[in-house]
């Protein structure tokens, strides 16, 4: 299969890259960027808001797998609603338009759990699960998802939605990459007291589960969750990683009242729900319709990514 994956050169993109070139598919990858480190990928300059290079990157391509889109706008900015619908809807939508004209077979867009909303209260999110997102980055992925329904319902081109919780990895940016550097520097542990419940997904899983959605039949016309089938705690995370690097973790069970109302003060009330809410993940759907088998050792795995981490940023404390 000829497969496009755009944001190739990116956390998650560099790693489906990897995997899609083991199974012997035909790989183009797409960035602002241009050149990748996977051999084997056709690299491409392509920038969704120049049609001329967008087009030219769909030739005789039968599947894209959607990656790129904007995660964060810097310092809240009053406008950011925009920043994020501009590239993360109406460029995607506009992908798709383009590659409908060309032929492609199947679109696969990477979405957010965020889309279900930021915190479980007992049963997991399945994909039946309401649409309720607290954040400007999930609206407007929550708007792309039904643009590109609307836009498809009727068209050749098939759709496939999947949308990930957090993503580890030992180069994962963002959030965990703060949990790593947090680890790292052996900055005690105030989640001792929390016990909350979190599905993650590690960037392997998670490309496996893209893989599938790009090839299997039955994926068609279908929203997929990912995670992992076993949830965590935050102080069981920070615990993993810290003994994978082998660092000695202070613990302590800071009061969660207190732990609200101190990131309140610091106006990083979001933060808290992030940190000691509970969002747990049923992907039992992508199990039994594509054959989805994740590496539910979660614990595990985490403890490799601090191993990893370590040897990739030095052994000296707080290496960055």
């Amino acid at each position: 299969m000829r497969i496009l994956v755009t944001g190739a050169t990116g956390f998650i993109g560099t790693r489906l890259c990897q995997l899609l070139v083991t199974q012997g598919h035909a790989v183009r990858g797409v960035s602002r960027g241009g050149a990748g480190a996977v051999e084997g990928v056709d690299y491409r300059v392509a920038d969704f808001a120049d049609p001329v290079s967008t087009r030219g990157s769909l030739e005789g391509i039968d599947c894209i797998v959607h990656l790129a889109g904007r995660a964060h706008v810097l310092n809240k900015q009053s406008d950011s609603v925009d920043l994020y619908r501009s590239v993360n809807r109406d460029a995607t939508l506009q992908l798709a338009r383009m590659a409908m004209d060309a032929g492609v077979k199947r679109l696969v867009f990477i979405s957010s759990i965020g889309v279900n909303g930021n915190e479980t209260f007992g049963h997991p999110f399945t994909e039946t699960s309401p649409a309720n997102p607290h954040a400007d980055y999930a609206r407007s992925k929550l708007e792309a998802e039904v643009g590109l329904r609307e836009l498809l319902q009727t068209a050749d081109m098939e759709w496939v939605i999947v949308r990930p919780p957090l993503v580890y990895g030992a180069d994962a940016p963002g959030n965990f990459r703060t949990l790593l550097k947090v680890v790292d520097k052996g900055i005690p542990n105030p989640f001792g007291g929390v016990r909350n419940v979190r599905s993650i997904v590690s960037v392997d899983n998670l490309a496996s589960l893209i893989s599938l959605a790009a090839q299997h039949p039955d994926a068609a016309g279908q929203l997929f969750l990912a995670a992992e089938g076993s949830e965590v705690s935050t102080h069981q995370i920070l615990g993993a990683l810290a003994q994978g690097m082998q660092r000695r973790q202070w613990s302590l069970p800071v009061p969660q009242a207190l732990l609200r109302t101190s990131l309140k003060l610091m106006g990083k009330g979001d933060m808290y729900t992030q940190l000691c809410g509970s969002l747990a993940v049923d992907c039992s759907k992508a199990r039994q319709m594509l054959g989805y088998q994740p590496d539910t050792d979660t614990l595990r795995s985490l403890m490799e990514v601090g191993r990893q981490y370590r040897l990739n940023h030095g052994n000296r404390p707080g290496a960055d």
